[in-house]
């Protein structure tokens, strides 16, 4: 199922019927990385965690995947580092000797070799995502927290490249990084990748230590990011907000019309044309953002097999040790709740757009311990747009989920907290919840 606008499609849907079955599951293979990075969601150590799932268990997560059906899940394999596992490239050729098409997700670090890169393409993985939150070494390094990680990441993106891998480019949208997007974005056109993907930060491990964004700054990142997506496939993680902008900006198009942004927006538009980012080719057609989000296309499974909608939100719907991973995401309470948008909380369920965007469940988690709650990053109002009409066909609701448990579970997860730097975040320093919910 697609949204069509002005004959071309705006916002893709999987092609399964996602509560069936994920678009994509995320397996963190350890959370042991060498590198101190500044949002680190993980808090990674240096040593490998000793309940981590060994090999046995990681083939089992990788057979309940294939377990869905066809078409299979894409499966990443992330961290930490996942290249801190020895037994890597016997995985990632498990998985494609299962019908899996495997990603790898590794660190900056000097594991990041051309010989590391060229034994999992030839077990069977088919793209590489790496991390780059600076243009320079000097920016990318300190939020990396180690010197010589921007090296390193570019010699093994241009490795990857050369070796045949796809290779998608993460960027963190933070405080830090917020004057230096531009500059990335035209890093990225220099060097080449399938996917540059814009991480609108939550509040998760050492990620809530970081000051908070402006939604309004949030909002001039996502168009800039739309603006860039003439000329570079682009994305974003954790920033679903991102779909209703497409929306939007497709039938100003339409008519003819501009946005009004603010001036974060004017500064990186000006910076972005300084560089030369529009002066090449143009694509020949933009990259749809696909109508994906926690625990609706997306599942994340653990180091030691807990099972969550997203790497983001540590609520857990259960364990594969005990539960096969089919079950936990087809019928858990979290999930099949996670599911139903018109169980959401605040402007969120409001908004005329909550069956393509739902705001995100991780973010509105970290600040208010409350997985319906509204997004606090995102700066529109509903029914403000003012053309409800030409949204009208674009914004048609996908198949409906099954309601199974999903009230019990609303009412059970409200203002629940969790263990965590989430909980923490009123005792650190950092700004508390509320502050950043306006």
């Amino acid at each position: 199922m697609t949204a069509e606008g002005a004959g071309r499609t705006v916002v893709r849907r999987p092609r399964q019927a996602i509560a069936e079955r994920p678009f994509i599951v995320i397996w963190e293979a350890t959370r042991a990385c060498p590198l101190a990075c500044l949002h680190c969601r993980a808090e990674a150590q240096t040593a490998r965690h000793p309940e981590e799932l060994d090999g046995a268990g990681a083939r089992r997560v990788m057979d309940q995947v294939a377990a869905f059906g066809r078409p299979a899940p894409l499966f990443v394999i992330t961290g930490g580092d996942p290249f801190q596992r020895p037994d890597l490239t016997g995985l990632v050729a498990y998985g494609t000797s299962l019908g899996l098409r495997v990603a790898v997700s590794p660190s900056g670090t000097p594991t990041l070799t051309r010989e590391r890169l060229a034994a999992v393409r030839d077990a069977g993985a088919v793209a590489v995502s790496l991390s780059l939150d600076g243009s320079t070494a000097r920016r990318h390094d300190a939020f990396r927290g180690v010197p010589g990680v921007y090296g390193q990441t570019l010699e093994g993106w241009r490795a990857a490249r050369e070796l045949g891998l796809k290779v998608q480019i993460n960027t963190t949208v933070s405080r830090h990084s917020l004057a230096d997007i531009a500059d990335i974005a035209a890093l990225v056109g220099r060097e080449g990748a399938m996917l540059w993907s814009g991480f609108v930060l939550v509040p998760a491990g050492r990620g809530g230590r970081l000051d908070c964004l402006d939604p309004g700054e949030v909002e001039d990142v996502l168009h800039f990011l739309y603006d860039c997506g003439a000329v570079l496939a682009t994305k974003t993680t954790e920033g679903h907000h991102f779909r209703r902008v497409a929306l939007q900006r497709a039938v100003l198009e339409a008519r003819g019309e501009r946005p009004v942004l603010g001036a974060l927006h004017g500064r990186l538009s000006a910076r972005a044309a300084e560089l030369g980012l529009f002066d090449g080719a143009r694509r020949t057609a933009r990259r749809p953002p696909m109508d994906v989000s926690s625990g609706r296309g997306f599942v994340f499974v653990s180091h030691t097999g807990e099972v969550h909608p997203s790497g983001f939100l540590p609520v857990s719907a259960g364990n594969v040790k005990n539960r096969p991973l089919t079950g936990i995401y087809r019928d858990s309470a979290l999930f099949t709740t996670l599911r139903d948008p018109s169980l959401l909380g605040g402007k969120c369920g409001r908004c005329e757009f909550k069956e393509v965007c739902g705001g995100s469940r991780s973010r509105a988690y970290g600040f208010t311990g409350d997985v319906l709650a509204a997004d606090p990053y995102c700066a529109y109002e509903p029914g403000s747009f003012p053309y409800p009409e030409e949204l009208g066909a674009l914004t048609a609701p996908a198949a409906p989920a099954a309601p199974t448990a999903q009230t019990a579970l609303a009412e059970s997860t409200k203002r629940r907290r969790h263990p965590s730097s989430y909980a923490r975040r009123g005792k650190t320093g950092a700004r508390g919840r509320n502050e950043c919910a306006r």
